[in-house]
């Protein structure tokens, strides 16, 4: 078993671009699969979000693909599918350094944008096409490329790609690929529709499994909380006012919509992210909570894959997922590539049941507590540390005083930044004063402005809470 990606006999140029990015040891997907894609046999993965599976097939098509002839025009020597625009931009950032390292070139094809860019880069000619399934099956019936010279495939998050309905085009463009070429599938499940197109399209593929189907990668601390209506948005204000990143799900996207509003009103910045949305506005919003411009990111199901930021500490589910298989995808935004995270389902009075039916689907076990105001002590140990909310009007943070940040598994997730709310850093020593920005948007140390608020959580009930937003 390989406990370096030099093992693999990878080509140096590759494994030091691997070293500068300290990645240095191998998942277990990785370990599992790349030896046999580099041979170019087919592979069957399956590994849950946040297993590394990217690289996984990233390493041996660039590593296979590297010396050879150059791209014909129209005619990309490899194809990589994806279910989501997101994921693309995913993958495609994963491949760029790899891609220049070993002077191949790549493009990405999804809808939402104009076609102009894409269809030009293809036409000059490309070693990688990166690709959701519907953009580039337009492309290629309006003649712009060809899938004749694709010499390795890539199907990952298959699952998803079912589920979404997309299986139909696949399979056509599978079917436009040569039938000797390599062809690599991932997924986090292997469920009927994935099995389908295994048999059809998969030549005795080496199947690998690296982690239970059931169980998350990482470690997640799961909790569920039973709330009235009217507390469900002090509720969310709380959790998402504490230090850390935090991944919000709804699952319509009106709702998403209509909750970032009711943050953004209370002070919480906070973004949407959902199929309504133009991509240059997804893209922006999604930067925006990469970079810490805002706390919160309020997302439909869109975002359960494919999406990965680093240190999201806390994943909500405000309104409980469809099914089980929804519970894990979403809750794998946190506790990712081994990490640790915390998984929170609000449930009102008739989602108890559905909420539990789900749950022991997942395999998940997750204490349920009944909770009335934000006085609640599972708040502060679900989310520990200062909430600190911006003024709606002025931008200009206002604290109020919880659980110390280094108390709690939470508090290492660091974070909040540039939309005029503290960044509370990580590794900062308990009692160590966080530093403040003003609405002028300077820094300055020590103790509270005087727009802080000083108290204790208590009086931030939910009846406070209506008094305040009055």
């Amino acid at each position: 078993m390989s406990s370096s990606f030099t093992d693999f006999g990878l080509p140096a140029r590759l494994t030091d671009v691997l070293t500068s990015r300290t990645i240095q040891t191998p998942t277990p997907i990785q370990r599992a699969t790349i030896p046999d894609a580099l041979t170019g046999r087919d592979v069957l993965g399956r590994a849950r979000t946040g297993s590394g599976k990217t690289l996984a097939f990233l390493l041996p098509l660039v590593a296979r693909l590297a010396g050879g002839p150059r791209p014909k025009p129209g005619a990309p020597r490899a194809l990589i599918l994806a279910p989501t625009r997101e994921l693309v931009g995913q993958i495609d950032e994963a491949l760029q350094p790899l891609a220049a390292a070993a002077r191949l070139t790549s493009r990405t094809v999804f809808g939402g944008v104009g076609q102009g860019p894409q269809v030009s880069a293809i036409r000059r000619g490309v070693d990688i096409v990166v690709a959701c399934p519907g953009r580039l099956d337009d492309l290629m019936r309006q003649g712009h490329c060809s899938l004749s010279a694709v010499q390795i495939t890539v199907l990952d998050e298959a699952d998803h790609m079912a589920a979404l309905g997309f299986l139909p085009v696949v399979r056509r463009l599978l079917s436009r690929t040569p039938a000797g070429g390599q062809r690599l599938l991932f997924s986090a499940t292997l469920d009927r529709d994935v099995d389908t197109l295994v048999r059809a399209y998969l030549s005795d593929p080496a199947r690998h499994e690296a982690d239970s189907a059931q169980s998350p990668v990482g470690t997640m601390t799961h909790h569920v909380l039973h709330i009235d209506r009217e507390h469900r948005l002090p509720v969310l204000v709380d959790l998402t006012s504490a230090p850390g990143r935090t991944v919000v799900f709804t699952r319509t996207k009106h709702g998403a919509k209509a909750l970032v509003r009711q943050l953004q009103r209370n002070g919480v910045p906070a973004a949407e992210l959902h199929g309504n949305l133009s991509q240059n506005a997804r893209t922006r919003n999604l930067d925006d909570f990469r970079t810490g411009r805002v706390a919160a990111l309020v997302a439909t199901d869109i975002a359960a894959r494919g999406i990965h930021v680093d240190d999201v500490t806390l994943v909500i589910h405000a309104d409980p997922p469809a099914d089980h298989k929804a519970y894990l995808h979403r809750s794998g935004r946190t506790a990712r590539a081994g990490g640790s995270g915390t998984v929170v389902t609000l449930a009102s009075t008739d989602q108890t049941r559905e909420v539990r039916q789900l749950l022991r689907a997942a395999n998940i076990t997750a204490p349920a507590t009944r909770v009335t105001s934000v006085d609640h002590p599972v708040l502060a140990t679900i989310a520990p540390g200062d909430r600190v909310l911006a003024d709606p009007d002025t931008l200009r943070p206002t604290t109020r005083p919880g659980t110390p940040a280094s108390s709690g598994p939470r508090a290492s997730g660091g974070g909040r930044s540039e939309s005029g709310r503290p960044r509370r850093r990580s590794g900062r020593s308990r009692g160590a004063a966080p530093r403040q920005r003003t609405a002028a948007g300077t820094e300055q140390s020590g103790g509270r402005t005087p727009t802080e608020r000083s108290g204790s959580r208590t009086g931030h009930s939910a009846a406070a809470f209506s008094a305040r937003r009055r």
